[in-house]
C-alpha cells in the first residue's frame, strides 16, 4: 500500500518538516459543519484530519470531546454519515483522513460493509481506541484488503515488547499517547516523554504522532525535535464549542471556521520551526 497518509509523512520527512494532524467530532455541532471544518484546516495546513466518530459512552475522551458527541449524536450523526460525510469532503480535498471511532459502531455496522463503504468514500485509515492488537485479526485483514491503515496507540505504559506488538498491528503512522489518562489540552507535556518516543523508534520505522494533552504552539516546537506529528484535538474542538455556545447559525459556523484556521496556521508556524523527529531523537 502507498496511501494518502504514507505520501503525506515521506514529503513531511523529505521536508525536514513535523506534521500536524488535527482532531474534530464529525457532526459537532452540525454534519453540515464538518466539511466546511475541514476545508479550513486543510487550507491552514493540517496534514493528516481525523474525524471522530460520535459515540455514547466515549471512555478514552476527556470532557471536552465528550460534550462534542454528544452535541454530534444530538444532531443525528450515525458511522453512515460519517461515511457519507467522507465522500462529500473528498470531492474537494485530498486531505488524508482518518477515522477515530470506537470499535462497536464498526462491529454493528460490520467489518467487511464498513471496511469496503469507508474505502470508496475515500478515508484513508482507521484508529479505533478500544480494539487491542490481539484481538485484531480480522479487523485487520479486511481492512488491509481495502487498502485502509489501521492505527493503533501506544502509551508510556506500554513495555518495549508490547509497543513492538502494537506497532507490528498498525500501518501509517503508529499514535503514541503522550500521558496516561484521557483526552484533554494540557499546559505541559509530560517528562518522560521523549524516552517514550526513543523506546518506540527502537521497535518500528513507522513515524510518530503523539497526541491527548497537545494544545499549544509550544508543545509543536518542543515535539519538533521528537516526534513526526503532533495531534491536536481538544484545542481544536474548544473552538468549535466556543463559536457555536449560542447554536449552529451560520454566522456561529463561519466564526468556528475561522477559529480553527487561526489556531492550525499557528500550529503549523510552530511545526515548520522544528526539525524531523528522526534527525534527533535515536
Amino acid at each position: 500500500m502507498n496511501t494518502r497518509i504514507e505520501k503525506r509523512f515521506e514529503a513531511l520527512r523529505e521536508a525536514g518538516e513535523l506534521g500536524n494532524v488535527g482532531y474534530i467530532t464529525a457532526g459537532d455541532p452540525s454534519p453540515d459543519a464538518t466539511p466546511e471544518f475541514v476545508a479550513a484546516l486543510d487550507q491552514a495546513g493540517a496534514d493528516v484530519i481525523e474525524l471522530g466518530v460520535p459515540f455514547s459512552d466515549p471512555l478514552a475522551d476527556g470532557p471536552t470531546i465528550q460534550r462534542a458527541s454528544e452535541r454530534a449524536l444530538k444532531s443525528g450523526t450515525t458511522l453512515a454519515r460519517v461515511l457519507d460525510l467522507v465522500r462529500l469532503i473528498r470531492q474537494a480535498s485530498q486531505v488524508p483522513l482518518v477515522l477515530f471511532s470506537y470499535y462497536n459502531p464498526i462491529l454493528q455496522m460490520g467489518l467487511e460493509k464498513f471496511a469496503s463503504t469507508a474505502a470508496e468514500a475515500g478515508a484513508d485509515g482507521v484508529l479505533v481506541t478500544d480494539l487491542t492488537p490481539e484481538e485484531s485479526d480480522d479487523y485487520r485483514r479486511i481492512l488491509g484488503a481495502h487498502h485502509l491503515d489501521t492505527i493503533f496507540l501506544g502509551a508510556p505504559t506500554s513495555t518495549d515488547e508490547r509497543l513492538a506488538k502494537i506497532a507490528a498491528c498498525s500501518s501509517g503512522f503508529l499514535y503514541l499517547i503522550s500521558r496516561t489518562g484521557v483526552t484533554g489540552a494540557k499546559d505541559a507535556l509530560p517528562d518522560d516523554l521523549p524516552a517514550l518516543l526513543r523506546r518506540a523508534r527502537a521497535v518500528t520505522r513507522l513515524p510518530m504522532a503523539v497526541g491527548f494533552g497537545i494544545s499549544l504552539p509550544g508543545h509543536v516546537s518542543v515535539l519538533g525535535g521528537l516526534a513526526d506529528a503532533a495531534v491536536v484535538g481538544s484545542a481544536l474542538v474548544s473552538e468549535i464549542e466556543k463559536a457555536t455556545k449560542s447554536g449552529a447559525s451560520a454566522s456561529a459556523i463561519d466564526a468556528a471556521t475561522s477559529a480553527l484556521s487561526e489556531k492550525v496556521r499557528a500550529l503549523k508556524q510552530a511545526a515548520r520551526h522544528g526539525l524531523s523527529g528522526r534527525e534527533v531523537a535515536q
